[in-house]
């Protein structure tokens, strides 16, 4: 059995984060929370106290730009690393989540983010996010899914 923190709305702390999706208290839903907020903010010391030491992050799930090998991204290291190529570049994030699922020790989080470049231009991106937590709720397993080639093909060149 796992230890719930006690649900608090300050979990989202960034206004780039739409939330449409269900509110009700969950340690999985709060760490996803609270990973967006960090990476709304630009914030890589708040992004990294969501996950534990020893978590695995893979985004997008699979053989990638960002990871060509398709194994994730592993440890503190790992995830700093990922934060550097795929996160610190971007001028802003803005998420909206439209369905949230949570159980046992995991969320399913169901969403949008559009992610805007220096210049202006911007692409979107439909995906799956799920989460599993710790049982002190750091993140233990974070995986995205979504489609690289339907993203770029989202491209819009800066007005």
């Amino acid at each position: 059995m796992f230890q719930f923190w006690a649900y608090d709305a300050r979990m989202i702390t960034s206004d780039d984060i739409t939330w449409n999706a269900s509110m009700d208290e969950h340690p999985a839903r709060s760490a996803s929370q609270r990973s967006y907020s960090a990476v709304a903010k630009g914030d890589l010391a708040e992004w990294l106290t969501v996950y534990a030491p020893d978590a695995v992050l893979e985004d997008p799930v699979g053989p990638s730009m960002f990871d060509p090998e398709g194994k994730g991204h592993h440890g503190h290291e790992g995830i700093t690393a990922f934060w550097k190529q795929a996160i610190e570049p971007i001028a802003r994030f803005e998420f909206t989540i439209n369905e949230s699922f949570a159980h046992d020790k995991t969320c399913a989080n169901l969403g949008r983010i559009k992610t805007s470049f220096p210049d202006g231009s911007y692409t979107v991106t439909d995906l799956i996010m799920i989460y599993v937590v710790n049982d002190d709720g750091t993140v233990a397993s974070m995986k995205a899914y979504w489609e690289p080639d339907r993203t770029m093909a989202s491209f819009t060149p800066a007005p």
